[in-house]
């Protein structure tokens, strides 16, 4: 898999000028490893298994050469890819991994192998709703440990699984994706889950492009587009020193439904500089339809 930008958050930048939206860049030289801050590790791993990882930078790049450590004393590096495969440790149980340097631990639970047994690939849970922008997660049985070896089509077209385990998928929707319904098949050697679908939504972000400064109040207006349902977005603040999220850092919301599908974030200055919102899909799991 060639290197490539993963579009993680829908984020805004503002540098005292027109807000810009981070998007999914053509191909440009790979991040540091000193750039990593998001690490994506299947929830669920196999004991004595292989699974991958996946390492992304804050906006979302794949990034080589990030160092990996479980709290059991292992430790990976990011391949060229910005993943890397381990193999799950023997014994059943939680175990963790961090970012060295970074806060924040991701956890995943190891099952033992006859938990995770099956024939054939079963679906058991699988977003209803996804952004066509952001990752999303899918659990089961039969997966392919190494990423590359799992095929994921949506509505035809390949998507990229960024981290896997032979329980839990991580799947990047395909840039050429429309929202709405799409079927999603997903393969391990010569075997295929049933088909289920995924409703798929474009969020859009509009915000004031004016200088940001001490006491200003900025309304960041998140547009839905493919669906009319009420949808629980999540927005990050990345600048703390500069701004100020009401509600709070993650703040939570839901859309309004309706044609006119949207969701507000009210922002406040505390300094003159730059702000960075990362706003998100919450996840949300359920058996798959079809």
């Amino acid at each position: 898999m060639s290197w490539r930008r993963i579009p993680a958050v829908l984020a805004f930048l503002c540098v005292l000028a027109p807000c810009i939206r981070l998007s999914t860049a053509a191909q440009q030289s790979p991040p540091p490893a000193s750039a990593a801050r998001i690490l994506l590790l299947p929830r669920k791993i196999v004991s004595g298994e292989r699974s991958t990882l996946a390492v992304l930078d804050v906006n979302g790049r794949l990034t080589p050469g990030a160092r990996v450590d479980f709290s059991n004393g292992d430790r990976v590096t990011t391949d060229t890819t910005g993943r890397a495969l381990f193999v799950a440790p023997l014994n059943a149980g939680v175990i963790s991994a961090v970012l060295p340097g970074h806060p924040g631990r991701v956890y995943t639970t190891i099952l033992s192998p006859t938990e995770a047994a099956s024939p054939s690939i079963e679906i058991s849970a699988a977003p209803r709703v996804a952004s066509l922008s952001d990752r999303f997660e899918l659990s089961g049985r039969s997966f392919c440990g190494d990423a590359d070896a799992n095929k994921v089509t949506i509505a035809g077209l390949p998507a990229l699984v960024l981290a896997s385990s032979p329980t839990a998928l991580v799947v990047l929707p395909p840039p050429e994706l429309d929202s709405g319904d799409s079927s999603v098949v997903v393969s391990c050697g010569k075997n295929d889950s049933p088909r289920f679908s995924i409703r798929f939504v474009e969020l859009t972000l509009e915000a004031d492009s004016s200088p940001l400064a001490p006491g200003d109040h900025r309304t960041l207006t998140v547009r839905v587009r493919g669906t009319t349902a009420k949808i629980a977005l999540e927005a990050h603040n990345l600048a703390p020193d500069i701004a100020e999220l009401t509600g709070g850092n993650p703040s939570r919301i839901s859309s309004t439904g309706g044609e006119n599908n949207t969701a507000r974030f009210q922002l406040a200055g505390k300094q003159r500089g730059s702000f960075v919102i990362s706003i998100r899909l919450l996840p949300s799991q359920s058996a798959p339809r079809p």
